[in-house]
């Protein structure tokens, strides 16, 4: 995990990404590293060398806000990213549940979720680990190795890429939503753990790690290929849950009149027995 110096482990992660043709700048030949130089950002964002230098070594940690957006324009940074940045240097204090402590789902937002019996649900913690579910919830995800486990879902399952047709935008998205989802909280001993497993068994995992995209989980429209109901095309929107910190609610719909709505209709048919998931177990932190 980055955890020491997360502000210079940004900076040449996103600089890397940027090409000199795309910054207006002529591009000299050879380079030994991909992207930018530092030099070139510096002039980019209105900076000495050396001044940048120090950020990315972590010499210097908190540049004022005046040039995180210089440089968030400099790395070509979307509003996502650049918010990102701004929060790397200058960290708030983070609501964090104590070690060892259960993240716990609220009774009402359980109840809640039981009573849509048309509409999927899933409650997500910071490491994207499926807290809670409705019945539809839970049959949306079923039938997988890691079900309960999105970024195990998606990077170790091995029927991930069926489950997922559009598998590379799903992985982008979850490993954005991740780095989103942790904020500063690298020192997180289960989100190292889990960073950990997956760079070693997964190098797709790896190498969109290491491009530390910042994608929140707000509102998208995803397909799904469902092994008992088919392909599924489900709009999504995330909500975040005002009185559990770092939990996500996550609620899946179909359009109106489409195959898919007929699809998840005939899901919720064929789980309609199914144990109430509203005690779905609880996942330690």
């Amino acid at each position: 995990m980055d955890s020491t110096n997360p502000l210079g482990d940004y900076l040449r992660a996103r600089r890397s990404l940027v090409s000199p043709e795309d910054s207006g700048l002529p591009s000299t030949g050879r380079r030994r590293v991909a992207g930018l130089r530092r030099e070139e950002v510096a002039m980019l964002a209105g900076v000495s060398a050396d001044y940048y230098v120090r950020l990315e070594q972590g010499r210097e940690r908190h540049p004022s806000a005046q040039v995180v957006d210089a440089l968030a324009r400099a790395l070509r940074l979307d509003p996502e990213g650049a918010g990102h940045l701004h929060l790397l240097a200058r960290p708030v204090p983070e609501r964090e549940a104590a070690p060892g402590r259960t993240e716990r789902v609220g009774p009402v937002l359980l109840r809640m979720m039981a009573d849509w019996h048309r509409t999927p649900a899933v409650v997500l913690g910071r490491r994207m680990t499926v807290l809670a579910h409705n019945a539809l919830g839970r049959a949306l995800f079923a039938g997988h190795t890691y079900s309960d486990d999105l970024m195990r879902l998606v990077f170790l399952d091995p029927d991930a890429r069926d489950f997922y047709p559009d598998w590379e935008q799903a992985a982008v998205n979850t490993v954005g939503g991740l780095r989103s989802a942790a904020g500063t909280g690298h020192d997180d001993p289960e989100l190292i753990r889990t960073v950990g497993e997956l760079s070693l068994k997964s190098p797709e995992f790896r190498r969109l790690w290491a491009r530390h995209d910042i994608r929140q989980k707000t509102h998208e429209t995803k397909r799904f290929r469902h092994p008992h109901v088919g392909e599924l095309t489900l709009d999504y929107e995330s909500l975040t849950v005002n009185s559990a910190p770092g939990q996500q609610l996550v609620v899946y719909q179909a359009p109106p009149g489409s195959t898919s709505e007929q699809a998840l209709a005939l899901l919720g048919s064929l789980t309609a027995d199914t144990v109430d998931p509203r005690h779905a177990p609880d996942r330690s932190l």
